[in-house]
């Protein structure tokens, strides 16, 4: 079990927050980041089927973190950054009620 710094906790309640949505490439960065910062299993992780390509994004972001060994600790370092980095890019806005996540 790998120890969840504050930083990166308060950087996953922010990212919530910004006023516009990241784009692709940012939301994959932080999805990936956000797997191995939790020290979630890749090898448990279930390959996505031929026809869904988000899945596939997803997937295939992961396994490059994965595969340049990316440590939790440095996954969770590298996810406050990019936090930092879309709140200016994006907007930010302490007070924004966060959106319920769509599943599709």
């Amino acid at each position: 079990m790998v120890a969840i710094s504050p930083a990166f906790a308060k950087a996953q309640e922010d990212s919530k927050k910004l006023t516009s949505k990241p784009s692709n490439e940012d939301l994959l960065d932080l999805y990936a980041l956000f797997k191995v910062g939790n020290a979630e299993d890749f090898s448990k992780a279930e390959k996505p089927g031929m026809f869904d390509l988000k899945g596939k994004y997803k997937y295939q972001a992961w396994q490059k973190l994965v595969d340049d060994d990316v440590t939790p600790e440095d996954a969770q370092e590298r996810y406050v950054k990019k936090v930092e980095e879309l709140k200016e890019k994006y907007g930010f806005d302490e007070n924004k009620v966060p959106e319920a996540v769509k599943s599709s």
